[in-house]
């Protein structure tokens, strides 16, 4: 197994991590070369990879070792190994689509959701984890440890739970997304990237049929709104699109030098895109709950994550205005 063969699975050498480059990738294509032996579509993959996911959060629920002992603590190694083992899966199935040239829009769309399939149980089970340990953090507040206490302070981090998974991460990872397929189109042109828009979503969703495609409906809805979201905290972007396509009518006429251009005002913020996903949030995940401590998570997601969020799209903004104005 070469480098050169792993390289060839990258979506790009700009939008690929470090971590990602050294870690997951290489573990990722030994799976995605046994799945191609077995013959077995990227879709089932992505479906298994969402699958152990979830999984994780049967184990994430317990307490580590502060609360529950050395069985406390094997559960949460147990939910970080799932939870990587989903990650591998996660890189498998596009390098595995790319391998074999199986890329389908059901694939584009399961592969967005998949973070979502294992986040949202993941989040639920910290929340459960928190009402049933919770001794140390009612001492730092001086708290009663009284049923009404209890049930007080678990709807309250329920309450931040829901804002920080579907207000911070769930637009974090969309935004970021959408960033690397916008900067994977001016590298890679149409062909090479995944840069999706909503109206064209939404004439598929229009012109497909409820009868015997009601999952499939279900699911291109799902992906309308994705791409709408991320269409409405880009609107620079969009009139940059706008002008490029009144300038040059379809977008494989735009310039070579103004695909290096953007490219370099781009790539910089690939690594905050990188860091927006998913290894960083897993790396924090895994400290906190191995320390006991899971609601920090969500501190950092609400308060750190939003913050780099909101510099990467100011700049992405800033640049695409200018860029706009020079057109």
């Amino acid at each position: 197994m070469s480098n050169e063969n792993i390289k060839s699975t990258y979506k790009s050498n700009d939008t690929e991590e470090w971590l990602d480059k050294v870690w997951t990738r290489p573990i990722g294509y030994r799976w995605a070369l046994l799945f191609e032996r077995l013959g077995v579509h990227p879709n089932a993959v992505t479906v298994l990879s969402m699958i152990i996911g979830a999984g994780s959060s049967l184990f994430f629920v317990h307490g580590s070792y502060r609360t529950e002992g050395w069985e406390g603590l094997w559960m949460n190694v147990a939910a970080v190994m799932l939870l990587a083992w989903a990650n591998f899966y996660d890189s498998a199935d596009g390098q595995l689509a790319r391998m074999t040239g199986k890329k389908t829009r059901l694939g584009r769309i399961l592969d967005g959701a998949a973070s979502e399939v294992w986040f949202i149980p993941i989040y639920l089970s910290l929340v459960c984890r928190f009402y049933n340990h919770h001794t140390l953090e009612f001492s730092w507040m001086g708290l009663e440890d009284t049923p009404q206490n209890t049930w007080i302070a678990t709807l309250l981090l329920l309450v931040l739970v829901l804002y920080s998974g579907f207000g911070c991460h769930s637009r974090q990872c969309g935004i970021a997304d959408y960033y690397r397929q916008v900067h994977l189109f001016f590298l890679k042109g149409e062909a090479g990237s995944e840069l999706d828009n909503s109206v064209q979503q939404q004439k598929l969703y229009d012109e497909t049929p409820w009868k015997g495609n009601f999952l499939w409906k279900a699911f291109l809805k799902t992906y309308v709104n994705y791409t709408r979201t991320q269409e409405k905290q880009t609107p620079n972007f969009q009139r940059l699109m706008k002008c490029l396509r009144e300038k040059y009518g379809a977008t494989e006429n735009i310039p070579q030098a103004f695909r290096d251009r953007f490219r370099e005002l781009s790539l910089p913020l690939m690594k905050w895109t990188n860091v927006l996903t998913f290894n960083t949030r897993a790396i924090v995940l895994y400290t906190v709950c191995l320390i006991d401590l899971p609601w920090l998570y969500f501190v950092f997601e609400v308060v750190v994550m939003s913050a780099l969020a909101r510099y990467m799209r100011a700049r992405h903004e800033r640049f695409c205005k200018r860029l706009c104005e020079e057109i």
